[in-house]
């Protein structure tokens, strides 16, 4: 069996060199409001594929910043030979916010789908040289040493991130669950990487995380990291998690998890 894990770290590293040597010379163009890409961006995407696609040439692939990115994922994964249903998952560089001001909280994301199903995935963050890897089944690492989520069973003693959208309105029903996770948690982060968020996760970092408006991308290698680590994901009203919609609360164990779910069923 091919080693995609390998080809995930190998991809996941360039894209991640490429980001820190052009940090300092990028230009921030605007994608929507409040909502930036940059030449790093598409530089560190364009190496990922070339590296996957150049060992994978039956591959799908889509990124971000594919044309029709959302499209593309809407369909199934076909085309010819038995490889056709393996499509790769990439942000090249999950945090862009964060990396346009100078803030270290960045990643590389890259995972391979088959038939619906991650099979490996890997979220690199170059400033920490942190490489947190996962394949279906056999467990999940950061840089080489297993991955296992933390013991925490309460809400009230639960340190939470929560992921917001680059605009959003007052009486959006995102601020409402951000309040409601904040009075109930003992503190609460808003990092700027979802992928990064599922990472800490499953370190044992962070106890729980909600997020109500991502994309696959942000969450194909992440999701597969925190379910190897013996972490918990499903979709926000406790139903499998949607990867081409994810809006997704996750959490260190059941009983925390549980209530998450309570708090949220609350909301909508």
């Amino acid at each position: 069996m091919p080693d995609y894990l390998s080809t995930c770290e190998k991809a996941a590293r360039k894209g991640g060199s490429i980001l820190v040597e052009m940090r300092d010379s990028v230009t921030r163009h605007e994608k929507g409001p409040n909502d930036f890409v940059t030449e790093a961006d598409l530089a560190s995407q364009d190496a990922i594929r070339d590296i996957v696609l150049g060992e994978f040439p039956d591959h799908q692939f889509v990124g971000e910043e594919t044309k029709n990115a959302l499209e593309r994922l809407a369909l199934p994964a076909s085309g010819g030979g038995r490889n056709g249903s393996f499509r790769w998952i990439v942000d090249p560089l999950d945090g862009t916010t964060n990396y346009v001001h100078g803030l270290p909280s960045y990643a590389v994301s890259v995972a391979l789908e088959q038939d619906g199903q991650i099979l490996a995935g890997v979220v690199y963050d170059p400033n920490a040289e942190e490489c947190f890897r996962a394949s279906r089944g056999c467990g999940a690492d950061l840089n080489g040493k297993p991955l296992k989520g933390s013991d925490c069973k309460r809400l009230k003693e639960a340190l939470m991130a929560v992921s917001l959208p680059v605009k959003i309105s007052r009486d959006s029903i995102e601020i409402t669950r951000f309040l409601e996770i904040m009075h109930a948690c003992q503190s609460v982060r808003r990092l700027g990487s979802a992928a990064l968020n599922l990472c800490y996760l499953a370190a044992g970092r962070l106890d729980g995380y909600v997020a109500g408006n991502l994309k696959a991308w942000d969450v194909a290698a992440g999701m597969l990291i925190i379910q190897e680590a013996g972490c918990l994901i499903t979709s926000i009203d406790g139903s499998p998690l949607d990867l081409r919609a994810p809006r997704l609360t996750a959490a260190a164990t059941e009983m925390l998890h549980t209530e998450i779910l309570e708090i949220l069923a609350q909301l909508e």
